[in-house]
């Protein structure tokens, strides 16, 4: 790689400056993939002494994943494995009114497309491990790390590793958390409702079925009355509160002057784990439609999984001691799939949340100093 960067910053500006945009849907630039960003990470755990390899999970796709070396433990047993797993990827620059590969440092903040979600939060993991490098084979646990592609859509990357790397006694995830530990968070239900009618020209509307016109009923009674059911059903949860519906796009008919036949509902249902547990959203969604209307239907478009990890977790209290406090969020990440998998999993980092996709993202430098600092608390915390 190129001379390695100075520090923290000059990191996060490096990263913030490597196109990394998930292609799914309208990506704003032709600039879309994680393998250069990847690439650049890999040559940076590799100055750091860590073993990096490339995994592509889809073409031009991979995700980076890093192994530092580690002694062996004094009795020969196997060390535990803690994994620090940001992602490369971000969402679409379009509508952006900064530069947003430009990294320009003003204000004591760090300008562009990922610098809070999540390239600042990766880069203070990075220059918090490539500081430590020396002491991290002498802890009594193994350090890896992986930047996972696709999490902002779909979560390929994070499935794929799960799926061939085993299990971790705790994965750190990144995201702009104020570097609070996230160990509980909803999950994610993407699911289209589908009314139907019968097509007829516009200037007899009576001998025709308008689908939009049935569709608008079934708005109605999901702002309303299945707002209210989420609620009693899946009761309120001490940190994530009531699970929540959101009507987010709606598609019916083709002309003004053909009565529509068809109309398409995508519905967006953030799940507590009481939900989940009095049967989930799927079932509740689909027999709430099949009531109000018998020839609707429901087709899911994806679901994630909450998250629900044990705060009592060994290396979670490790994280409190050095400093953070728990907290849950409304939001999914890549954690969910790690867990479902068997690894305990969190997600923390600094910068906020709030900043994450907006048109002038940016993260503070001292959010970045201050999250190296915190992982370097972890880390030494663990001898």
């Amino acid at each position: 790689m190129a001379p390695l960067p100075a520090n923290v910053v000059e990191l996060t500006q490096a990263l913030v400056r490597i196109p990394s945009v998930n292609p799914d849907g309208d990506p704003g630039t032709p600039s879309t993939g994680e393998e250069q960003c990847a690439r650049y990470v890999a040559d940076f755990l590799t100055a750091s002494g860590a073993e990096a390899v490339l995994e592509e999970v889809e073409p031009g796709r991979p995700n980076v994943i890093g192994r530092f070396p580690t002694h062996p433990s004094p009795d020969g047993s196997p060390k535990p494995r803690i994994l620090f797993a940001p992602h490369t990827d971000t969402v679409s620059v379009g509508g952006m009114t900064i530069d947003p590969f430009g990294g320009e440092l003003r204000d004591g903040r760090i300008w562009g497309r990922g610098a809070s979600d999540t390239k600042g939060p990766m880069a203070s993991m990075l220059w918090a491990l490539h500081e430590m490098r020396h002491e991290i084979p002498s802890l009594p646990v193994e350090v890896h790390f992986v930047g996972f592609m696709s999490e902002e859509s779909a979560q390929l990357g994070s499935q794929h590793f799960a799926k061939h790397h085993g299990r971790y006694d705790l994965a750190i995830i990144g995201e702009p958390t104020s570097l609070k530990t996230v160990f509980r968070h909803k999950g994610c239900l993407w699911a289209d409702v589908h009314t139907t009618g019968v097509a007829v020209h516009g200037a007899t509307p009576e001998l025709g079925v308008n689908a939009i016109v049935k569709m608008a009923r079934l708005v109605t009674a999901l702002d309303t009355q299945f707002r209210a059911l989420l609620a009693q059903e899946g009761g309120s949860d001490e940190w994530l509160g009531f699970s929540t519906i959101n009507l987010g796009m709606v598609q019916g008919g083709t002309r003004s002057n053909i009565v529509a036949d068809s109309c398409k509902l995508r519905v967006d249902i953030r799940t507590t784990p009481g939900l989940q547990r009095a049967g989930g959203a799927l079932k509740l969604l689909t027999d709430f439609v099949k009531r109000i209307d018998d020839s609707a239907s429901v087709t899911v478009v994806s679901e994630a999984f909450h998250l629900d990890t044990d705060p009592a977790n060994a290396f979670v209290q490790k994280l409190i001691a050095a400093g953070s406090e728990l907290t849950g969020a409304p939001w999914f990440c890549d954690a969910a799939f790690l867990a479902v998998a068997g690894t305990p999993a969190i997600a923390i980092g600094p910068g906020s949340i709030a900043q994450a996709h907006t048109k002038d993202e940016f993260i503070a430098v001292s959010d970045l100093e201050a999250g190296v600092d915190f992982f370097r608390r972890f880390l030494a915390g663990l001898k």
